[in-house]
């Protein structure tokens, strides 16, 4: 399998968090996240970033309820899949993010010392979502 360089989404409704991460190490790190403005993510934001990272294929964190149903953000997280797919040409993949978001704000629970802001922990859902995808790809290519 030939090595890929991703870019994740953590989309919300006043900042997306992104993350890049490499199947090469299976890692990802948090880059800028971007403003949603009136329900418009920052287009110019994200085209910088894509950019600049080159990526292969583009990760989005889908929301979905413990019971599958979809929450609130479910049909905006499609809406985005949808947009960045059509802008960049680039394969858009959905994937599962219950409890990024959570997991996302007990690590900076447990880095209490370091004040993280509202778009530190989208990023760090972001890392989450992207990571999980790596995986889940690796498990998959075993």
């Amino acid at each position: 399998m030939p090595d890929l360089t991703v870019l994740g989404f953590d989309v919300g409704s006043h900042w997306i968090g992104i993350a890049v991460g490499q199947t090469t190490t299976g890692t990802a790190s948090p880059l800028q996240a971007v403003q949603v403005k009136n329900n418009k993510p920052d287009w110019p934001g994200i085209s910088r970033l894509i950019n600049a990272w080159q990526p292969q294929r583009l990760i989005v964190g889908l929301p979905r309820k413990m019971d599958d149903g979809d929450t609130d953000m479910t049909r905006t997280a499609l809406r985005f899949s949808r947009q960045l797919e059509g802008r960049y040409h680039l394969p858009c993949e959905l994937i599962d993010e219950r409890l990024t978001t959570r997991e996302a704000w007990q690590i900076v629970e447990s880095n209490a010392h370091r004040r993280l802001s509202k778009p530190d922990i989208d990023n760090i859902a972001a890392v989450l979502i992207t990571e999980t995808w790596l995986s889940q790809r690796q498990d998959t290519t075993r």
